[in-house]
């Protein structure tokens, strides 16, 4: 599965080489709730066709009809804001007290953004300036602490980087569910097992299977931030394999499956192994939210739910109010 920002270019470009006419839509300011986060883009082509997303529907209805009827951004990039009245946030089915600044740009040729499309095929970050009075851009590097998107004093900085990527050791049931919910919140999933029948059943659609040794398929695949990576095997000689390489990677996040027991035996041999203290660390596990779950999709979404948690730096805030929620059962139940 690709990312939604490298399918909105990929179809965006499709069109434009086509010899049609699209724009290209991003998402510039929310103000109170908003259905879609500052950056989100959506792609519209001349016929009305859309790829990506920037409310729930309707401001996207409203956007196809305007566009189509010559309305706005004819000639150059144009900011529109939605939801300024409380009608017009009804009518848009924005949430109470949302608000949504676009800036919608046309585009008759694939000029720089060729390249932004090379760049998310070859995961490599890049910036994107737009100036919204000339319309005219440039593309730039990508910094590690550049802001996702900005748009002030008359230009729109937009990076756009790999798609997030999970990495996950073990082709089993549980890894099933995992990979399906991870597509679904656009990462790219590779499952890794060196063992032989268990790739062989592997079988879930927009996913990769690599049959390497796990802190090979890791040493390679896992060369930035955007990367996560779980060890599902109850194997030592697989899992403790990957988690030495992906402990010391730039992974944002790294979990292993197992009990309290089972962690306490791993985390024993991985300073055995001399991994050092720092690295160790950063290991989650028991891998997931405690949120009571049994059955393997109930499981899959403690993990996801924790990579979510992970992703968005929240994620001690997240295991607090658990932690807080559960105490005052207990108490209510004394």
């Amino acid at each position: 599965m690709d990312s939604s920002d490298l399918n909105v270019i990929r179809a965006l470009l499709g069109w434009v080489r086509a010899g049609a006419r699209a724009h290209l839509v991003t998402v510039t300011h929310t103000w109170g709730s908003s259905p879609r986060p500052v950056g989100s883009l959506l792609a519209v082509g001349a016929a009305g066709q859309l790829m990506g997303s920037v409310s729930g529907g309707c401001v996207e209805d409203d956007l196809v009809a305007k566009l189509r009827g010559g309305q706005v951004a004819g000639s150059g990039p144009e900011r529109l804001v939605y939801g300024l009245s409380r009608e017009e946030g009804e009518r848009f089915g924005l949430p109470c007290g949302g608000t949504l600044e676009l800036v919608c740009e046309p585009v008759a040729q694939a000029g720089d953004l060729a390249e932004v499309l090379a760049a998310l095929e070859q995961r490599r970050a890049i910036t994107r300036e737009l100036n919204l009075d000339s319309g005219a851009s440039r593309l730039l590097p990508a910094g590690p602490h550049t802001a996702a998107c900005t748009c002030k004093d008359g230009v729109l900085r937009k990076v756009f980087g790999p798609q997030w990527q999970l990495i996950i050791i073990g082709a089993a049931e549980l890894s099933r569910c995992i990979a399906q919910l991870a597509q679904a919140l656009d990462y790219h999933v590779v499952v890794c097992d060196p063992r032989p029948d268990y790739a062989a059943a592997w079988d879930v659609p927009g996913t990769e299977i690599a049959t390497g040794l796990p802190d090979d398929v890791i040493r390679t695949r896992v060369t930035d931030e955007r990367s996560a990576v779980i060890t599902l095997t109850h194997d030592p000689r697989v899992d403790d394999l990957a988690l030495m390489q992906a402990l010391e990677s730039p992974a944002f996040y790294v979990g292993a499956l197992g009990s309290q027991r089972t962690t306490d035996k791993r985390l024993q041999r991985l300073r055995e192994l001399d991994l050092p203290e720092a690295a160790i660390a950063r290991l989650h596990a028991p891998i997931g939210l405690p949120i009571g779950s049994h059955a393997p999709m109930e499981i899959a979404v403690a993990i996801a739910a924790e990579l979510i948690a992970a992703r968005n730096g929240a994620l001690a805030s997240a295991q607090v109010r658990l932690i807080d929620h559960a105490s005052r059962k207990a108490a209510s139940a004394a």
